[in-house]
């Protein structure tokens, strides 16, 4: 039976990763409660020995002359059985035979037991989960529902669910589908552990990146920041630490093969991959590319707004699509960015509210070029 009992914890430890002696000490806590519940006594001590695959139960009763109490008490002529040196009110232990503990008493410990198991099980999802905090993870796809479009995945030995709107735009994920995921967080929840995972976040893009530049995982390069619109537009600023090396190509790779990997990860997302300068000016005017930058002009340090000039061609393609590409610019570099064609500040005779090409950062609203026939919104 104790060998059956320890072959049945060693496959547990292999097929779901509960160690043995996390479940022993389940064990010796139910049966401790299983003597409680037989006996009215918890005074009891088991022995493990699980090289020899011995698990042996003792109580432990004191010496009276009077036996009133069977499950605490024992009388001396037996107490002498098994300690002959002992006296009244020692105490003396008694090896018992599980198989005699009730009905409820078994019942309790083999909740106990199951409630070890779910312990255990949730004990790993947490390391499991805590050892891929904040990191990239490949995961499978092992069902979708139907109806809300939430996909389960399988991260190593633990669940996770992506939700709908984690995921990049317009992709279909399908079972049995490898994906990559970025573990935003981990909490532990009445539920069990839960993993936050998502598709959507920046630090995907900077992971992956790290994943697929050696440059960037040996720290010659360095992504200083990230933003995006996921599944349509990413733009990342990168600072090479050694003037030997091209951040921005080290990232594009030989005819775009890095690159071109992380945009295939994440179906098709557009991205702009920009040097990092400390110099304001130079940042912003990088950060509007692919458009060129006339000139930046910084028109208040304490709230970080500047004014850009584009030829006037090249109006729509700074601002975006939606006003995206400006957008994009302002929360990667913080600033506040108004732009402007080089033939003349638009909106100067309208109200400031009208005038203001950006009320934060990035936020573009619908502006007219000076004669009036067409929007900077329509991106060429």
């Amino acid at each position: 039976m104790n060998s059956e009992l320890f072959d049945a914890l060693n496959l547990l430890e292999k097929e779901r990763g509960i160690p043995v002696d996390f479940m022993v000490d389940k064990i010796t806590k139910a049966i401790i409660t299983a003597c409680k519940n037989s006996y009215g006594n918890e005074d009891a001590r088991v022995e493990v020995n699980a090289e020899k695959g011995a698990f042996e139960v003792y109580l432990r009763k004191t010496v009276v002359d009077d036996v009133y109490e069977p499950g605490k008490e024992i009388s001396l002529e037996k107490a002498r059985e098994i300690s002959p040196l002992v006296n009244y009110e020692d105490k003396v232990e008694v090896q018992l035979n599980t198989k005699e503990f009730g009905r409820i008493a078994a019942q309790t410990a083999r909740n106990i037991i199951r409630q070890g198991i779910r312990d255990g099980e949730r004990g790993q999802m947490m390391q499991e989960f805590q050892s891929k905090h904040q990191e990239l993870v490949s995961a499978l796809v092992e069902r979708i529902d139907p109806r809300t479009g939430a996909a389960t995945l399988l991260i190593g030995k633990a669940e996770a669910v992506l939700p709908r709107n984690e995921q990049v735009g317009d992709e279909k994920l399908s079972e049995g589908d490898h994906i990559k995921v970025y573990v935003v967080d981990v909490k532990e929840t009445e539920k069990g552990p839960r993993a936050m995972i998502s598709r959507t976040h920046p630090d995907l893009v900077k992971r992956l990146f790290e994943t697929e530049v050696p440059e960037i995982y040996d720290g010659t390069v360095e992504i200083k920041a990230v933003s995006r619109e996921a599944g349509s537009r990413t733009k990342l600023a990168v600072l090479s630490h050694n003037q030997d090396v091209d951040a921005v190509g080290a990232c594009i790779g030989s005819r775009g093969s890095r690159v071109s990997n992380i945009v295939s990860e994440l179906g098709g997302e557009k991205i702009d991959i920009v040097e990092y300068s400390e110099d304001p000016a130079k940042f912003i005017a990088s950060a509007l590319s692919p458009a060129d930058v006339l000139s930046v002009v910084i028109t208040d340090e304490e709230t970080r707004a500047c004014r850009v000039t584009v030829p006037d061609s090249q109006l729509s393609l700074a601002i975006g699509n939606k006003g995206q590409n400006a957008r994009l610019a302002a929360k990667l570099t913080g600033w506040k960015i108004d732009i402007k064609p080089e033939s003349g500040f638009f909106g100067e005779d309208e109200e400031p509210e009208q005038a203001e090409a950006a009320q934060e950062p990035g936020v573009l609203e619908e502006v007219e070029i000076l004669d009036g026939q067409e929007t900077a919104n329509d991106e060429a």
